[in-house]
């Protein structure tokens, strides 16, 4: 059965088996490639898309409960803080495989437009869960500090 998701400002007709992870749908169904798929049970953050402004795992998120809400990928978010986000991870050269990246922009930019001030306890808080292989912690940290100061 189709129903209509909204994603990145846009609605969306969806004809996919019922319980189909957000993801998938996303990936197989609309081709977008942003969100990616690293564990499955909504650990790594690689999957990670805004949820009405809220990071959640689109691996762990049926696609028929969305409902109404308003769903953004990487490819999607726009605003002040994902620009200064999108530059501040290129001056810290911040990707080395760049896999989880995306869910690492998309926690950092929902973490600047809550708190545009974060602390390093914040920032700890927020990016919790958001797994990366390569162990760019320190250079996401730096990001996020210097998105945050452009921001200011």
């Amino acid at each position: 059965m189709a129903i209509t998701l909204k994603i990145n400002g846009e609605n969306t007709k969806i004809d996919a088996a019922p319980g189909t992870p957000l993801l998938w749908v996303l990936r197989d169904h609309l081709k977008m490639t942003g969100p990616k798929f690293g564990c499955g049970v909504g650990q790594c953050g690689a999957c990670t898309v805004h949820f009405n402004g809220t990071p959640v795992r689109s691996c762990q998120l049926p696609h028929d409960e969305v409902g109404d809400a308003e769903i953004t990928t990487i490819e999607g978010k726009e605003g002040k803080a994902a620009n200064a986000i999108r530059e501040a991870w290129i001056a810290a050269d911040v990707p080395q495989c760049g896999y989880c990246q995306s869910g690492q922009i998309m926690a950092a930019t929902a973490l600047l437009e809550d708190n545009p001030k974060p602390s390093d306890d914040d920032i700890d808080t927020a990016m919790t869960g958001n797994i990366c292989r390569c162990a760019t912690y320190m250079s996401i940290r730096r990001a996020i500090k210097d998105a945050a100061k452009t921001l200011a």
